[in-house]
């Protein structure tokens, strides 16, 4: 049997198994999609998946943003 047959010519998805959805930002701090982007993939055109894969690359620094945590709880203690 041949690999063709299951090859797609595609864009394939960004998931990489890290699927946390950033309480704030509403952004899967994995592959950086939106809830609805990630949901709606399958029945995405091939030109709307590549045009989210151009966009996620300038979403990573909106996660990267410390709100606080430890190092904050400590600098206001």
């Amino acid at each position: 049997m041949s690999d063709e047959i299951w090859s797609r010519a595609e864009v394939q998805s960004p998931c990489v198994r890290v699927c946390v959805v950033h309480p704030t930002e509403r952004i899967c701090t994995g592959c950086f999609r939106t809830i609805d982007e990630i949901s709606q993939w399958s029945r995405m055109s091939p030109e709307a998946r590549s045009k989210v894969m151009a966009e996620l690359p300038g979403r990573a620094p909106q996660l990267a943003r410390r709100r606080g945590g430890r190092a904050a709880r400590l600098k206001n203690s």
